[in-house]
């Protein structure tokens, strides 16, 4: 591999000479800008604003605008010449366990190669220390123009240098999180910590990109005359309330079904491990009582209803017994004079319970008579 820097690691007084090689390669594919109606291809061209002609790369160099509009150039050697440690030099300033390392600050990988027979004893050192710390060490080194920071830690037998983003470049969060305040159950988070082992069982290095086998597959189709141009079918979502319950557990189901595990368990519900989404059931409104009567009016008055009510019922009841007396008393004249000397005290019951209604009306209407007695009487006002 080609390297793309070369200098040292400073560890205390031991340097150690490294070449600087990228780990890690983009395979995005790149398109070039065309003329839509011919095909031409169109190129961008660098033309210098003084006097119209087009430079080539071997004529052009850095330089800084002022406010005023002004330029005032710089080289390659006035960079090499700056009074900093790590214009050559990867400075390791502190070794700090791996997690105190915020992954948002990580940037681009390289790897460190030693660069010469000599280096390679106090470069394997410096990675035997790394392995039995289990820690990480914090650096400084200039690349491209600007100091940057970094993290070196070790990869198989090599040791590897990830660009860290300083501090003050890690933006706050702020008015990312939900503004709602929402409650998650355990049952949820259950069924959360369920998923998550299920679609954790993957081996990183099977995923592939899929975006990309599709555009060269689209490429060469093209080229070759035979492309059929179709478009991918994709489900609505309808954007409807959703019960996040059965939309765990059909995910779980499905999860396992995909893994070959079968259905499994993951929750109630079938187990054909096709998501199921279900509506959320509102309450129903409770239905308004009707208003209490407030005065004492209309207490006393359904009060003396209720009296009433009660003094029908019992005469109504005494009535039945005696139309029942008299009933059974004609039967028993039809018989012996024996039955019919029986049934003789059924009709005097129903004469005692007559009277026994009457004397219950009677007493009702005394109490109201007593009720009117002891209201105290309004005195007049002199």
């Amino acid at each position: 591999m080609r390297s793309i820097w070369n200098g040292a690691i400073s560890f205390g007084l031991v340097s150690i000479p490294i070449k600087l090689v990228n780990a890690t390669e983009s395979h995005s594919i790149s398109f070039r800008q065309i003329h839509v109606t011919d095909g031409g291809r169109v190129r961008y061209r660098k033309v210098c604003e003084l006097d119209g002609e087009e430079v080539s790369s071997d004529e052009i160099g850095k330089g800084y605008e002022e406010a005023d509009g002004s330029i005032v150039p710089i080289t390659d050697e006035d960079l090499a010449r700056l009074p900093i440690a790590s214009a050559k030099t990867i400075e390791i300033v502190s070794f700090v366990p791996a997690d105190q390392i915020d992954p948002l600050q990580m940037d681009s990988a390289y790897y460190l190669a030693a660069n010469g027979a000599t280096a390679a004893k106090p470069y394997t050192l410096l990675r035997e220390a790394l392995k039995r710390s289990r820690k990480v060490a914090i650096a400084k080194f200039a690349l491209r123009g600007r100091e940057r920071l970094g993290m070196l830690r070790v990869v198989d037998d090599v040791i590897a240098m990830h660009g860290l983003l300083w501090p003050d470049e890690i933006r706050a969060p702020e008015g990312v999180a939900p503004e709602a305040s929402v409650s998650v159950r355990d049952a949820e988070l259950d069924l959360a910590d369920a998923l998550m082992a299920t679609l954790g069982e993957v081996e990183i290095s099977s995923l592939h990109d899929e975006y990309q086998e599709a555009v060269e597959s689209m490429i060469a189709a093209k080229a070759g005359g035979a492309f059929e141009p179709s478009e991918a079918v994709v489900e609505p979502s309808g954007g409807q309330v959703i019960d996040l319950m059965a939309a765990l557990e059909s995910s779980v189901r499905a999860a396992r079904a995909s893994r070959g595990g079968g259905s499994g368990d993951g929750g109630s519900g079938g187990g054909n491990g096709e998501a199921e989404v279900t509506p959320i059931r509102r309450k129903a409104a409770p239905a308004a009582s009707a208003p209490k009567a407030v005065g004492g009016k209309k207490s006393t008055a359904a009060g003396a209803r209720k009296s009433a009510g009660a003094a029908k019922k019992t005469t109504a009841k005494s009535t039945s017994k005696a139309t029942a007396g008299k009933s059974g008393a004609r039967q028993a004249a039809s018989g012996t004079k024996s039955t019919s000397t029986k049934s003789a005290p059924a009709k005097s019951t129903s004469t005692k319970s007559t009277a026994a209604a009457r004397k219950s009306a009677a007493g009702a209407g005394a109490d109201a008579g007593t009720a009117k007695k002891a209201a105290p009487r309004k005195r007049s006002s002199a």
